[in-house]
């Protein structure tokens, strides 16, 4: 079962409203999607290290959702396991002043990582867009007139463009990107919230101002609607997953991430012919090295055990 049928073609026409929060449609059987979720893992582990090595192409994930919707947990779970020398967890929060003060996509950029490396974004420049736009304050920005004259529509639209631009640049320059969106129900959405305030050790991710975001679900859905489909494009695809049952969400993105990762067609690096030619000699000497280590362990063991002289008692004074 495979999650192709999750991909928001770049026609701009899916109203990602309508979409299944839930596996339903699937008739997905949870034992065997659990079984083959632990599967794709072990694959994952043997392609990422085949692709840290071969360092031809970088790889971004880009994951967005609604409050509540399992994003970090998502994240943890996926790519536990994965060498963390090569794959790299970034959470995009409210920008600071210091960011605020550049453009929009000079913190995303500085995060960009290296060819051969994965970088999950936990939320992304897409904040930029949907939550900029749904809580309406791109007018508070401190930029010039020429560019906060536009209509809210013009403003976004040309974001949308710019984003397009950034990732097809990306593409170009061996990057693949990928683009998931978590999507849950309301009730779903409701239901984590209260979990996070009667489970004592999920207090800490609870905020007053959450139920401020929860009352905006639809105009966030509706945002997100309009915005994944101007920048679901074919070298940087949007995914929109259901989210409301997490052991299914987490198997269709070990799907997403194989299905990358095989189109990179990532190869172990050859050694330079000068190596190679030094690979006999190599042999040689570590052979002769370990047969050395082996013969010494062996008069070890041949050796009887010293024994222990008998301590002299000192005589006590009468």
């Amino acid at each position: 079962m495979k999650a192709d049928k999750y991909i928001i073609k770049e026609d701009g026409k899916t109203d990602i409203r309508k979409l299944p929060t839930d596996s339903k449609s699937d008739k997905a059987d949870k034992e065997e999607i659990i079984a083959k979720y632990e599967e794709n893992k072990r694959e994952l582990i043997a392609l990422q290290d085949k692709f840290y090595a071969d360092a031809r192409e970088g790889l971004i994930v880009v994951i967005q959702a609604l409050d509540a919707s399992g994003k970090d947990s998502s994240i943890k779970y996926v790519f536990s396991g994965m060498n963390p020398q090569g794959v790299k967890v970034h959470y995009f929060k409210a920008p600071s002043s210091d960011e605020l003060a550049h453009d929009y996509l000079w913190r995303i950029h500085q995060n960009i990582p290296r060819r051969g490396e994965i970088a999950v974004f936990n939320r992304s420049h897409y904040e930029d867009i949907v939550t900029v736009q749904a809580e309406d304050i791109w007018k508070n920005y401190h930029m010039s007139d020429r560019v906060l004259d536009d209509t809210k529509k013009k403003f976004f639209d040309k974001r949308c463009e710019q984003v397009n631009n950034f990732e097809k640049y990306l593409y170009e320059n061996s990057y693949r990107i990928v683009k998931i969106f978590l999507h849950v129900s309301k009730e779903e959405q409701t239901g984590q919230l209260l979990e996070r305030i009667e489970l004592p050790e999920k207090n800490w991710k609870f905020r007053a101002d959450d139920l401020k975001v929860r009352d905006k679900y639809d105009a966030y859905l509706k945002c997100f609607n309009d915005v994944i489909n101007k920048t679901s494009t074919n070298e940087a695809p949007w995914y929109v997953l259901p989210g409301d049952q997490r052991w299914y969400t987490r198997y269709l993105i070990t799907e997403i991430l194989l299905d990358v990762l095989h189109d990179c067609k990532p190869e172990y690096p050859a050694l330079p012919p000068e190596e190679e030619e030094k690979l006999p000699e190599c042999r040689r000497i570590l052979e002769e090295a370990m047969a050395e280590y082996e013969s010494g362990s062996s008069e070890k063991k041949k050796q009887p055990p010293k024994k222990k002289a008998a301590s002299k008692k000192k005589k006590r004074k009468e």
